[in-house]
């Protein structure tokens, strides 16, 4: 499992800003910023896909994770699992196309496949971009939100 992070904490002043904020408005700020951050990378992600049917490209989203008030977390996440855990249910695997369970097969390779990273890399050259665009969003945000 790919596990990388940002952190945001102590930037530009924004922990002042955001105690001027309620609780629900400062969770909804971060969570903003969080997936403003995510989609720039989702992006990249989804440029460096390999495409053959475009199933796997369209499968790549943002998932929001779980947080307390005073943080927010959301991911990249590409759909196509098996809900039990395992991959030993091929029925209609092929015809959902909500269905890219094989990504890990191109992203990690197998014994007999090299691997052709694109989430990795897309995380790599993407990570200071989705920082800044973070940090754009959540100025933004609680711009938006104090001119209520």
């Amino acid at each position: 499992m790919i596990d990388a992070h940002l952190d945001f904490s102590g930037m530009l002043d924004l922990d002042k800003e955001l105690e001027l904020l309620s609780k629900a408005e400062s969770r909804t700020v971060l969570r903003q910023a969080v997936r403003a951050g995510a989609a720039v990378i989702q992006t990249e992600a989804q440029n460096r896909a390999p495409e053959r049917t475009g199933k796997l490209k369209r499968n790549i989203i943002i998932a929001n994770g779980k947080g307390s008030a005073t943080e927010a977390t959301a991911g990249i996440r590409v759909r196509g699992a098996n809900p039990s855990g395992t991959n030993s249910d091929n029925t209609k695997k092929a015809i959902n196309r909500n269905n890219s369970f094989y990504w890990r097969f191109i992203e990690l390779g197998t014994s007999k496949f090299p691997a052709v990273p694109f989430i990795r890399p897309a995380f790599d050259s993407k990570a200071d971009a989705a920082a800044q665009a973070a940090i754009d969003r959540a100025i933004k945000s609680i711009d938006e939100v104090l001119a209520k």
